[in-house]
This record gives C-alpha cells, structure tokens and sequence, in this order.
C-alpha cells in the first residue's frame, strides 16, 4: 500500500541515512533514500509509528531501493494491523495510537531549545521512543519544532501543565535518555 512514512536506515557498512518509505506491505518495502547499497545487502530501518525492520535489498528503484522485511508471523500480523490504521487514521480521523510504552527517566531535568534559539529548562513528565510529555512554565506554540537535549521534535498538543512532542524520529531504547537530557 502507498505509504509516505519517514525513517531512517543503515547498511552493512554502518552507514546511517534519512529514508521515505513510499509503499509497504507486511513482507517488504520500497523507500526513497540517498544512500543506496547493493541487492542482497541487509539493512535495519527505524521507521515512525512503526519502529524497527530489518531485511535485505531486493531490487534497485529510481532514488531508492526495495527490501524484504523479515518478520516472524505474529510481528507480520502486527504490521498488518499498524498499515491498516495508517491507512484509515486520516480517513477515519482517529487519534494518534499509542505506538510505545511511556516511561518516567531518572533524571527528569533537561533543556529545551526552541525555534529562535531560546533554550530553557523543563521536566520530562514520561516519554516513549516517539515522543514526551513536558511540564514547563511556557508552552512553545503547536506544530513548532524543538529541541529536548539532542532529539528534535514537534509540538503536538497542549497538556493542563505543559505540552506534548512528537519526535521526528523514533529514538533507540538504548540511548533515549541520554539524548534527551543531554546539554
């Protein structure tokens, strides 16, 4: 199905890109990319609202490649049900799916730079590896993009005492609260 998510992808060589992926289904992919590896090259994509995929590189496309996903039948299943809601969300206009668990950090205290450059302080109130809710004084303004330590997002919503993100890009589990309570 046509699809317009953004991501991100390695290839063997370790090499990190920005991808679009412009059609998916739950056994493969193809996506526009500017770094481009060869056919049988395994390659790892994190891709928003739908995370982690992993596959080999089938074919060559213009500005692209496609690739396999490889998946055990029950992660297939679940990507099934992700691109149907992907699909209907906008027609339907449902709200956004909780796509990961939320968590609080051990260190709430991190710094936030806005648009202009302002950078201020704020308590992370929980985050996921798509985004965070934020206690703060002041409320940058909806769909502004910010920085929280080294993660870019996007302002999606107000909440009673602050506001939440949406990172552009979904974050390793690994390295999440170290980027985002980095200064």
């Amino acid at each position: 199905m046509k699809v317009h998510l953004l991501g991100r992808y390695m290839l063997p060589d370790r090499r990190e890109f920005p991808c679009q992926v412009i059609n998916m289904s739950p056994g493969g992919l193809a996506l526009l990319a500017p770094g481009i590896g060869n056919v049988g090259d395994r390659v790892v994509a994190y891709l928003d609202h739908i995370g982690r995929v992993e596959g080999k590189i089938t074919r060559i496309i213009d500005n692209g490649f496609a690739m396999t996903v490889g998946a055990t039948p029950r992660k297939r299943d679940k990507l099934a049900a992700q691109l149907t809601w992907l699909a209907n969300r906008d027609i339907l206009n449902l709200p956004e799916d909780r796509r990961h668990d939320r968590i609080v950090p051990r260190n709430p205290i991190a710094v936030l730079t806005l648009e202009d450059g302002t950078k201020m302080t704020c308590r992370i109130i929980d985050l996921s590896l798509s985004g965070a809710a934020i206690a703060a004084e002041n409320r940058p303004p909806l769909k502004s993009t910010v920085l929280l330590g080294r993660v870019q997002g996007r302002v999606v919503r107000n909440l009673e005492d602050g506001f939440a993100l949406e990172f552009l890009h979904s974050q390793p589990i690994e390295t999440l609260e170290e980027s985002v309570t980095a200064r």
